[in-house]
């Protein structure tokens, strides 16, 4: 089968620029989406059209698919005429979802003789065939090495995570929880200076500096967790909990919901409770994994 052809199934703003950057490297490229219309500008650019899912992965042996979650994907690739069209090509799947659905799409993927990869795209469409990507992928080594060159083709920095097909979907995961956890607090931080009488440009340039001291605490932090020391020598959780009580104090004297610092408050003083004060607040981390017990 032709190595240099790729198809690309779903249009919306990330599959286009992903099948833009296929076209961009010179491969051929057949697209495909369940709503019509969005293909367009890919097929000013060189782009094939293909009239039903099952022709689209007919023309490639390899078929990238990124919709909005593993149900859209389901419904695109699992009916009798795409699985079949599928069988000896290889499916990598681009979209974002749960460690758990990938590991099931794999295992669908496996009995009906289907190469599958599993990825995660960590940065913006705007980054997609630029040095700025970055693209996680687990699965098998050799698939994932067989189909290298054509997956280089949508630029950035691509990390094989291992064989595990579920490991990109649990980094995205992660890593999606610290982008969401800190953008709910950059918008709770916001609304309190507001009611404080600071715009949010006038607050921009300290949350920037606040930013530029997560990166090193980032990496000690991670060594703390996995050698299990939680040195809060410098910050103890009782420190913690003392700041985090003076927010909650000044948004709900404002009437601003504070549920959410009101629970990280409250993962410290049980953290506290369990004999842990002199911890760093990392230590949650096991409190966590207790679940409300």
């Amino acid at each position: 089968m032709n190595q240099s052809a790729v198809t690309v199934l779903g249009l919306g703003p990330m599959g286009r620029a992903l099948a833009g950057a296929f076209l961009d490297a010179g491969l051929r490229t057949t697209v495909w989406n369940r709503t019509p219309g969005k293909d367009g500008e890919l097929l000013r650019r060189g782009a094939i059209a293909a009239e039903s899912p099952e022709a689209a992965v007919a023309a490639s042996s390899l078929t990238v698919v990124c919709v909005v979650n593993y149900e859209a994907v389901d419904a695109v690739v699992r009916p009798g005429a795409v699985a079949d069209a599928l069988k000896g090509r290889t499916l990598v799947n681009l979209t974002a979802d749960t460690p758990g659905r990938a590991r099931d799409t794999a295992a669908w993927a496996a009995e009906h003789g289907i190469g599958y990869l599993d990825g995660a795209i960590m940065t913006p469409t705007t980054t997609i065939g630029t040095p700025a990507a970055v693209f996680l992928h687990s699965g098998p080594e050799d698939l994932y090495q067989e189909h290298r060159p054509a997956l280089d083709t949508l630029g950035g920095t691509h990390t094989h995570l291992g064989t595990d097909v579920g490991r990109a979907a649990a980094y995205d995961i992660a890593l999606l929880d610290i982008f969401w956890t800190a953008m709910a607090g950059y918008a709770h931080a916001l609304a309190v200076a507001r009611a404080e009488g600071i715009t949010a440009r006038e607050l921009a340039p300290f949350a920037k500096g606040i930013g530029a001291i997560l990166p090193p605490m980032f990496e000690q932090g991670a060594e703390d967790v996995d050698d299990g020391t939680y040195s809060g020598e410098g910050n103890p959780i009782t420190s913690s909990v003392s700041s985090m009580a003076h927010i909650v104090e000044t948004s709900e004297g404002h009437g601003i919901d504070a549920s959410v610092m009101r629970a990280a408050e409250g993962l410290a003083r049980r953290t506290i409770g369990r004999g842990h004060g002199t911890s760093s607040f990392l230590r949650i981390t096991e409190t966590l994994a207790l679940g409300t017990a």
